[in-house]
């Protein structure tokens, strides 16, 4: 077994491995892991205090709070991308083709301003093996653990959701009317 210093030794010294020995260099523990995601929620946080389009909001972002069961809007980051996501997770699979059905009605309204539209997943199986359907936009490349990606990472958010959630309120309305 290779310590970690041999191991990145052995991999700096290989061309075509420079992009996983420099991954091999930012693996942390599981609790080092945890801290580093509780610091960039937290410092996320912070980012999204000085942003003037959030400054009037006594919540800064809707996110479980839609108004629509099984219907949230949500952040993600893990190593090697971040997404800013509609995500419906009824438990019925039903109930989540119907509002996934209801948002595709509306994907001319949902997809505005997004200059590549949005990615349309019918079918996601969590971690946990929950299946939920997404729509979302993603970066890859973005990696949670690469702390001078942060500022990018938290522009990406912040921008993306202002946008989704802007066009998520023009039709809320009308899915709830027709979700009943």
């Amino acid at each position: 077994m290779f310590s970690q210093r041999k191991a990145a030794h052995y991999f700096y010294s290989c061309d075509d491995c420079s992009i996983f020995a420099d991954q091999f260099q930012q693996m942390y523990s599981r609790e080092e892991a945890k801290k580093l995601r509780k610091d960039f929620w937290i410092t996320f946080a912070k980012r999204c205090e000085i942003v003037p389009e959030l400054q009037h909001r006594k919540k800064k972002w809707i996110l479980y709070d839609t108004k629509i069961g099984g219907l949230d809007l949500k952040f993600d980051i893990d190593r090697f991308e971040a997404w800013v996501m509609i995500e419906v997770n009824a438990k019925s699979e039903d109930r989540r083709l119907q509002i996934f059905e209801l948002l595709e009605k509306y994907k001319v309204i949902l997809e505005e301003d997004f200059e590549n539209g949005l990615e349309w997943e019918l079918c996601y199986t969590r971690e946990r093996g929950e299946e939920v359907c997404r729509i979302y936009v993603m970066n890859d490349g973005f990696d949670i653990h690469r702390q001078n990606q942060w500022p990018d990472i938290y522009n990406f958010f912040i921008d993306n959701m202002l946008v989704l959630e802007r066009n998520f309120m023009e039709i809320r309305d009308l899915l709830q009317e027709e979700l009943g």
